[in-house]
């Protein structure tokens, strides 16, 4: 498999955007993560267990959505950072834990096995990573057989008037571009999923204050160009932002992509031919003479 990396994603920007402490998951991960539940509806599979991959940025509410679907299912709450491994572990003791929204057993706070989940839920994650086909990987690794992965991540629309915006001011890109749908497609396939489906939907957010609207694009994540502006920026940018924001419409369009693919049998793999010497050769045809039953 030969990586297809986002050539606009620094990746150690990414990681330190990985390695951010945790915090309440955004509101709009929430709501995606609501839309997507609803589309399990088309997915007749019912899995004993199931995991769901970084919850806590991703949308700890889609968790009690997901244990009122499957109620009888093992699930896991699935984080490879400390910070956040406590954080959900914290989620799971507080109030609004309760029988009105939540039901089953109460998940597991780890990451799954090997082929231990027929499901695997992973709601806006794959625009942030560096290498998207090493993650999608791990939730190949991570299912079972027949498993199918469920995911929601942000497409090339996103943002297009803050784009707009500082393309007229001069100003490098607020973000990096964000990979299209028919991409992700071919990138599950290459790392062994199969019948892979998408589709897409616009959701635009409006915004009270310029404030507001930065607050909410910090929750979501960071601007991980390679060329992004380099160093603090003062006052003043901040209130060129914030005057040319306030002189336009106060919103932004997201392009929210959602996929599921399943995971195969593997595929017996044979030799192209088989090199053996002369004299195995004769030992084997003898062989084949002696055995009982052949003239």
């Amino acid at each position: 498999m030969t990586p297809q990396l986002p050539p606009t994603i620094d990746p150690q920007a990414a990681r330190r955007w990985q390695h951010m402490p945790a915090s309440a998951s955004p509101w709009l991960h929430e709501e995606v993560a609501r839309r997507m539940e609803e589309r399990l509806e088309w997915i007749n599979l019912k899995p004993q267990s199931w995991a769901h991959w970084a919850p806590v940025r991703g949308g700890l509410e889609a968790q009690a959505l997901l244990m009122r679907r499957y109620p009888d299912s093992k699930s896991f709450m699935a984080e490879a950072q400390a910070d956040r491994v406590q954080y959900a572990s914290k989620s799971i003791a507080k109030p609004w834990w309760q029988p009105a929204r939540w039901t089953g057993t109460a998940p597991a706070v780890e990451m799954p096995g090997e082929g231990a989940v027929q499901m695997l839920w992973a709601n806006m994650a794959l625009h942030m990573a560096a290498d998207p086909q090493a993650l999608m990987a791990q939730w190949h690794r991570a299912l079972a057989v027949d498993g199918f992965v469920m995911f929601s991540c942000l497409g090339p629309d996103t943002l297009q008037e803050l784009r707009g915006l500082y393309q007229s001011l001069g100003w490098p890109a607020p973000a990096h571009e964000f990979t299209d749908m028919h991409d992700w497609g071919d990138m599950l396939a290459g790392v062994g999923f199969a019948e892979p489906v998408m589709d897409m939907e616009r959701i635009t957010l409006t915004f009270e204050s310029p404030q507001r609207l930065l607050e909410e694009l910090r929750g979501l994540g960071r601007n991980l160009h390679p060329q992004r502006f380099t160093g603090l920026r003062g006052r003043q940018w901040r209130e060129k932002l914030h005057q040319s924001l306030a002189q336009k419409p106060l919103q932004l369009t997201f392009e929210v992509i959602y996929g599921h693919a399943f995971k195969p049998a593997p595929k017996l793999t044979m030799r192209a031919e088989t090199v053996l010497s002369l004299d195995q050769m004769r030992e084997t045809l003898h062989q084949r003479k002696s055995y009982p039953g052949n003239p």
